[in-house]
């Protein structure tokens, strides 16, 4: 049975504590953190405040599951790799196993080269901590066979991927591909539904266009064992319902 997660995407700005205490009501065994200011950690975290939210989550026996970066290692602009190196710190300073990470922007000419060549040196870079490295399928990499010729190309069990269930449905490839292209990659699962393709703003998991339960299916069809973790956009769209509503409908969907 996969553990269940969820995003504090879904609490934006709340501390620790609510975080903790959301997790434990609704039967999750993970987060993932959002590493952006104003949130629980963030870029500039500091050593010490790292590691007491680490003992806060260890207390209460949920792990943090991801550490949630906003880099897009194929941008043309600034040091992603340095981003992702820090993100790495971080991640290994809450215990958390992976750090996710973006492709690019639109636009770009030729991301997945250069998407490869960076993560390939982060691969390269990395110190043996037990932090791994996720590419979600997001921005110009929406689909699973776009995620899966990057890594193909990376060549490192140490950078992985993560399915964001809504983008490659809303590019067209279905779950059935996502879930075969993906396989030797996948790490982690985001969860989530929506109205519609052109229309993404935040449905009750299982009462959306997106077929979570065909999703979870074909994830049992090639083995999957790791988190589901549901990722509710509050942040992004502050009158949709909380996160306990959403959490309920997740755990319903799911069969819990």
């Amino acid at each position: 049975m996969n553990p269940l997660a969820f995003s504090t995407l879904g609490m934006p700005g709340a501390p620790a504590d609510e975080v903790i205490a959301v997790a434990a009501r609704y039967g999750c065994a993970g987060v993932e953190l959002r590493c952006a200011e104003g949130e629980i950690v963030s870029p500039d975290t500091s050593p010490g405040d790292l590691r007491a939210v680490a003992r806060a989550f260890d207390a209460a026996g949920i792990e943090i599951v991801a550490v949630c970066s906003y880099t897009r290692v194929a941008r043309p602009d600034g040091d992603p790799v340095a981003e992702v190196l820090r993100h790495v710190e971080i991640a290994e300073a809450l215990g958390s196993p992976y750090v996710r990470v973006f492709g690019g922007v639109e636009g770009q000419d030729d991301p997945a080269t250069t998407a490869t060549r960076r993560l390939a040196e982060v691969a390269d870079r990395l110190p043996d901590n037990g932090v791994d490295v996720l590419l979600e399928t997001h921005d110009v990499f929406l689909t699973g066979e776009a995620i899966a010729g990057v890594l193909a190309g990376v060549g490192s069990p140490r950078v992985g991927a993560l399915w964001d269930v809504v983008n490659p449905w809303r590019a067209g490839e279905t779950a059935a591909d996502t879930a075969d292209t993906l396989a030797p990659y996948l790490r982690h699962v985001q969860i989530k539904d929506a109205a519609a393709p052109t229309e993404l703003a935040p449905v009750l998991p299982g009462q959306g266009a997106v077929g979570v339960p065909g999703v979870l299916a074909e994830l049992d069809r090639i083995g999957y064992s790791g988190y589901l973790a549901l990722e509710w956009e509050r942040m992004w769209y502050p009158d949709a319902p909380p996160i306990g509503e959403a959490l309920a409908a997740f755990r319903q969907v799911i069969g819990r």
